[in-house]
């Protein structure tokens, strides 16, 4: 059994061990956790809406504010975790995410939720950039790392798949708050083993902590976000636009600032690399494709095919099985093929699904939906692995907290932005085709602002209006899922556009020659 010294590459011995690889097992316990949480609250959507009435936009804030608190904080603390130790992050993370699950699970109305999601997002920060550094530290040689890797970025987007799955079941069982309650017991047996088995590292020589970029940090990243949120719905206020400005102001001033201090809390050379800079493309486009796939068809085959959550999360299965088979893959593909095809092919596979999703109505076979769903995650399992090993190869070792944070910002941005966007434009199309039929008062009219809502409302109305309130409802989501569908086709057009023609390999000794 061979055993690395983290931090300090050059006297390692290059080879990982066992030990290595019980820890990669370790790190995976957090990974499919904070996917698994990106998602599963996806398929709670109707039983949430039952519980709690939330309103068609507390209801997307319930499902994204958690990826998006994340990805605000996931720079910083990837660069705590430079600095104070990666272990220590991932320990304190898995003790606040317990937490916050539980204050989850136990809601007693929408906004105690969404704030405990938050809270969620603030702890999965913590975790999340510690296992990737951590992972960067323990494999020391490429293949052994870019298998590693892979089964890192499987752990994710099967996570991501899993959700629904794990969700269905609980909601056939449990109520709705059993689904944020399976985090706990795992969660603790990470902090009974994590220091077992992980070692600590640290960045040797960290600098001072600059608390300004922290701070632009977060009024970059949240309001920018919003605002996108906002305006993809058609809502144009000063509140929306101001939250673009600030973003973007915001965003400008990082980064001068991140070039001219002494200790950044990012360091910008990583960007200089196209290597880099279109693999942190390609893995926030295609994560948002998954996840945003995600969010419509899981309320497609419980509100419109009438599929019960736990058949819905079963009919997902292959695309979690093709999810893990084509991160896999990757390792021994990437030894005779350009990774850059590998991963536009990745990418062609979401524009695959995305084109077979616009195919969906009212009467559907549920055919369609298992192979959209397979396509995109598919893709999205093969170009993951590959974008991870390419950003984490390009930073130095010291500086692998930052490396992995820049990687699940992109990740978590991609989650964010998938719901945000798609979901706002489904949003937008049901509402505008949506038909209201005659004996639906003003406080219904309200509550069928959602499909969840509507097929609520249509359980206490007479049998012909509620039959009518259901039928229009189902047609209005279709119409919006095929228009967010073909949005979502021509994102990844562009993506699979960008990526052919940036990706080119640095030269750098670091770089795989096949990249």
């Amino acid at each position: 059994m061979s055993t690395a010294t983290v931090g300090n590459p050059a006297t390692s011995t290059t080879r990982a061990g066992r030990r290595e690889w019980l820890g990669l097992a370790v790190l995976m316990l957090p990974v499919l956790l904070v996917s698994v949480d990106g998602t599963v609250l996806t398929f709670a959507v109707p039983s949430i809406t039952r519980a709690l009435v939330p309103s068609g936009t507390e209801l997307l804030w319930a499902v994204d504010v958690y990826p998006l608190v994340l990805a605000g904080l996931l720079i910083t603390a990837g660069t705590l975790g430079d600095r104070f130790g990666r272990r220590r992050m991932l320990l304190i993370g898995a003790a606040g995410f317990g937490i916050a699950s539980v204050l989850a699970a136990y809601a007693p109305d929408i906004r105690w939720l969404i704030a405990a999601r938050a809270l969620q997002g603030l702890f999965g920060a913590a975790l999340m950039p510690s296992t990737l550094s951590l992972l960067r530290n323990l494999f020391l040689d490429r293949q052994q790392r870019r298998l590693a890797i892979a089964v890192w970025a499987a752990g994710f987007s099967g996570g991501a798949a899993l959700g629904p799955i794990l969700g269905g079941y609980l909601l056939e069982h449990y109520w709705w708050g059993s689904v944020f309650l399976v985090n706990v017991p795992v969660l603790a047996a990470l902090l009974v083993v994590g220091p077992l088995l992980l070692p600590e590292s640290r960045d040797p020589s960290p600098g001072r902590l600059d608390l300004v970029s922290v701070g632009l940090s977060l009024t970059t990243m949240l309001p920018v976000v919003y605002a996108i949120k906002t305006l993809a719905t058609g809502e144009v206020s000063v509140t929306s636009v101001g939250a673009a400005v600030l973003g973007v102001a915001s965003g400008i001033t990082f980064v001068r600032r991140q070039l001219t201090h002494r200790d950044p809390l990012m360091d910008l050379r990583l960007f200089r690399s196209r290597v880099v800079s279109a693999a942190i493309s390609a893995n926030l486009l295609s994560i948002a494709a998954l996840t945003g796939l995600l969010l419509i068809t899981s309320q497609y085959l419980q509100l419109v095919l009438d599929v019960s959550p736990l058949d819905a999360g079963l009919l997902l299965v292959p695309g979690l099985v093709a999810s893990v088979l084509a991160g896999l893959a990757a390792v021994p593909l990437a030894k005779v093929v350009p990774v850059r095809w590998l991963v536009v092919t990745g990418l062609l596979l979401g524009v695959a699904g995305y084109v077979v999703a616009t195919r969906l109505g009212p009467d559907s076979d549920v055919a369609v939906v298992v192979l959209a769903f397979g396509l995109v995650a598919a893709g999205a399992g093969l170009s993951e692995t590959l974008t991870n090993d390419a950003i984490l190869t390009a930073a130095p070792p010291e500086r692998a907290g930052q490396a992995s944070a820049v990687s699940e910002t992109a990740y978590e941005l991609g989650t964010g932005l998938g719901v945000a966007v798609l979901g706002s434009v489904l949003g937008a199309v049901y509402t505008a085709r949506l038909v209201l039929p005659a004996g639906v008062d003003g406080a219904d009219a309200t509550a069928a602002g959602t499909l969840g809502g509507a097929v609520d409302v249509a359980d206490r109305l007479p049998g012909d209006t509620a039959a009518a309130l259901t039928a229009s409802a189902q047609d209005a989501f279709s119409a919006g899922m095929d228009a967010a569908a073909g949005i979502g086709a021509v994102v990844m057009v562009g993506a699979v556009v960008l990526v052919a023609t940036v990706w080119r390999a640095d030269r750098t000794p670091q770089d795989d020659p096949r990249g």
